[in-house]
């Protein structure tokens, strides 16, 4: 994966984080064409910015408490 697609995607979740509506990584790895790894890494790298991101396992997704 190139960086422009990369830093597309980044910017993608962070929209998603915003409305509280981040799939599971499963999800996401099928839309992003890459896998669940890849997925957790970037929002890895969204928290490690200072998103505080968690995941829901009850709905199964994420969801962004603070920005």
């Amino acid at each position: 994966m190139d960086f422009i697609t990369y830093s597309a995607r980044l910017d993608y979740l962070v929209d998603l984080a915003r409305k509280d509506n981040i799939p599971s990584p499963h999800i996401l790895g099928k839309k992003f064409e890459c896998s669940e790894r890849t997925v957790r890494r970037m929002i890895n790298v969204l928290r490690d910015k200072g998103f505080v991101i968690k995941y829901n396992a009850k709905k199964q997704k994420y969801s962004c408490t603070e920005l």
